[in-house]
């Protein structure tokens, strides 16, 4: 077995399922060699994974969750020693996460339900009298997109444009233009300072307003401090909702079955189904993590300053863990899939996006029926995300 766990070729059509099979049961901790760096170690099963993601006293976010070192061209915008939340161990991680964490707890999140359901309600309504869709840029795109700008207090459409220029970060360097990454990031930073000016002059009940008024370690937030804020909420606020949307509608497509029993019963099934489809789909392909110290894991020796890569797709297929994991079966009760990661990390917006998620598919479900292709589905060339970037679609609205 090939193993290529960087060519986003891997990923063309999903996430290289063979692979992970054969790595889970041949060689659960692989060296994995990497051309234009230091290789890592590929971490494929469940308990190694739940092991890894939360021993942060051993297993480091610092420098960075991407496998490419910053020295070797990864991208932090030019904003030196500062460092974005997701690369921090606690207590320092801890402190920053508290100042926004009060905006993504369960109650929290309940809150904006309703408003929710109308953004789905509003998504819907444009698409539906025209009987197709590009359902990555029309739908499953458009809801992450008006949730995390009305969180922040930007107005809709720039929250679309926004997530426009996450794709071009999420993108593999080698399919796109030189450099084309690091601009996306930089535009990205520009509109964060336009931000930074009107909410300072303008302050308002909203997350970025409260960004720069609280304090860490007894100081306000410094402006790259916030800036790395902004490009997290914005980066990460889309990834699982999108690609779960537009990847999970694909799998229910070409399983007729699970979608009629799931369409037969939405209001008591659709809970359930979602967890299904997330740990099926598992939009967040991997996070790295860097030894503190020499260690073993799975009988691999692991030295100070190794990459160790957490493949979340793999364990969500673990069968160690899962029983019939290559089984998409949206019926069966919810199992603890690792699909927002485990211990401190474990994604903040989780809750949102599962409210997100929810009221899409009821509307959609709900209110479209009579799915196909209109044309091939493209997937995003990005070996970090995983899901569809375009997914034509005809669909009939019910009467």
């Amino acid at each position: 077995m090939q193993i290529d766990l960087l060519s986003p070729a891997s990923f063309a059509a999903g996430q290289p399922h063979d692979q992970y099979r054969w790595l889970r049961e041949n060689d659960p901790v692989h060296w994995h060699e990497e051309p234009r760096g230091r290789g890592y170690w590929a971490v494929t099963r469940y308990e190694d994974i739940w092991t890894v993601d939360r021993d942060f006293q051993t297993y480091s976010s610092e420098p960075t969750i991407m496998i490419t070192d910053p020295a070797d061209g990864g991208v932090n915008g030019g904003l030196g020693p500062f460092k974005m939340m997701l690369m921090m161990d606690p207590p320092e991680h801890a402190g920053f996460r508290k100042l926004i964490r009060g905006e993504f707890t369960l109650p929290s999140a309940r809150l904006r339900g309703e408003r929710i359901a109308a953004l789905a309600r509003q998504i819907v309504d444009a698409v539906a009298d025209k009987g197709e869709c590009d359902f990555v840029s029309d739908v499953a795109g458009e809801m992450p997109s008006y949730v995390i700008a009305e969180l922040m207090g930007m107005p809709l459409d720039d929250g679309r444009e926004l997530y426009k220029l996450t794709e071009a970060i999420h993108t593999a360097p080698e399919v796109q233009a030189p450099g084309a990454g690091a601009a996306a990031v930089g535009k990205m930073f520009e509109y964060g300072m336009g931000l930074i000016a009107e909410k300072r002059a303008r302050p308002g009940d909203d997350l970025a307003s409260k960004l720069l008024a609280c304090e860490v370690d007894g100081r306000r937030l410094a402006d790259p401090e916030f800036l790395l804020f902004f490009l997290l909420l914005i980066d990460a606020g889309g990834d699982t909702t999108r690609n779960l949307l537009a990847a999970g509608l694909l799998a229910l497509m070409e399983r007729p079955d699970q979608l009629a029993w799931l369409k037969a019963d939405l209001d008591g099934r659709l809970d359930g189904a979602q967890e299904e489809l997330l740990r099926w789909t598992s939009p967040v392909i991997y996070m790295r993590r860097t030894a503190r110290r020499d260690t073993e894991l799975n009988g691999a020796k692991i030295r100070e300053g190794d990459k160790v890569v957490m493949y979340f797709g793999a364990a969500n297929r673990d069968g160690a863990k899962f029983e019939h994991p290559d089984t998409l079966d949206v019926s069966k009760p919810p199992e603890a899939h690792l699909a927002f990661g485990a211990g401190p990390h474990v994604c903040l917006g989780q809750h949102i996006a599962r409210i997100e998620i929810d009221a899409m598919f009821r509307e959609v479900l709900s209110r479209l029926t009579d799915f196909e292709l209109a044309g091939e589905t493209e997937w995003l060339p990005s070996n970090f995300i995983s899901g569809p970037k375009a997914m034509p679609l005809r669909f009939r609205a019910v009467a």
